[in-house]
Parts: C-alpha cells; structure tokens; sequence
C-alpha cells in the first residue's frame, strides 16, 4: 500500500505509558528525545512528561489498575540525522534494537527506526522525507 497524502500534527492529544522502572524510563526517554528536540516538561511523584507523552510508574496516582500489553508510537524528526541519532541514543540508554534507520515501504521517502524501550514498547523515530507541511505545528494558548 502507497500512501501520497499524509496529515501530521497534532493528531494525539496525549499518550501516556505505565512502566515497571520509572528511573529506566526517564534515562531513555531523556535521551532519544533529546536528539529530536524535546525537553523533559515536568516531573512528580511517579511521573514525567515530554510534550504529549506523560510517563507514570504503575504505582502513580494517574495509573490505575493493572499494566498493559505493549505499545507503538512514533515520533516526528526532522531529518535522516535526527532518526540515526535516535536510535543511537536508544540502544546506548538501555533500548533494545527493533529495526536499524532506513527506508520504509509506507511511503516514499519513509525513514524510521524502531526500538524496544525498557517495558518493551515499540518506539519509532520517522522522518517523512521531502514533504510540504500546511503548519510546522499547533501553538494553542489558555
């Protein structure tokens, strides 16, 4: 399947992870999100948050119930480099291989690299090649 049109943005509100090691899961987060950018926000008694993504232990107020299967997501980076890096960055901070940087057949130009965070979450770093975006992002103000 070929896809020529695709909406990127801020299709995800938040998503958040419940992890066995919060300490784990910062080191790594922190680490491939500093290769695309994106800041550790904040962080609490069981918890931390970059941008859309809001991590807690399972023991945190904000996790309730048992944890869960395994999850995918992908973030957005702005070049081949970007993803290299993070794949880099990943398997230094304790992120298992799951698929080296290089072309994707989901589209033209599709580059991403996939790797297993410390629960074993599939974590993938994708740059969409030579695309035209209608806005870099949303800003939304309260």
């Amino acid at each position: 399947m070929e896809t020529n049109e695709l909406h990127r943005g801020r299709l995800i509100d938040h998503l958040q992870l419940v992890v066995r090691d919060l300490e784990a899961s910062r080191r790594f987060y922190a680490a491939v999100l500093d290769t695309l950018g994106v800041p550790i926000g904040g962080s609490g008694d069981g918890w931390f948050w970059a941008d859309e993504l809001f991590i807690s232990s399972a023991g945190s107020e904000a996790a309730r119930g048992q944890l869960t299967g395994r999850h995918h997501f992908a973030f957005q980076a702005q070049d081949r480099a970007a993803v290299d890096a993070f794949h880099r960055a990943a398997l230094a901070a304790g992120g298992s291989d799951n698929g080296a940087p290089g072309e994707r057949p989901y589209h033209p130009g599709y580059y991403a690299a996939f790797v297993l965070d410390p629960d074993g979450n599939n974590i993938e770093a994708v740059h969409h090649g030579d695309a035209r975006r209608s806005a870099p992002s949303v800003h939304i103000t309260f």
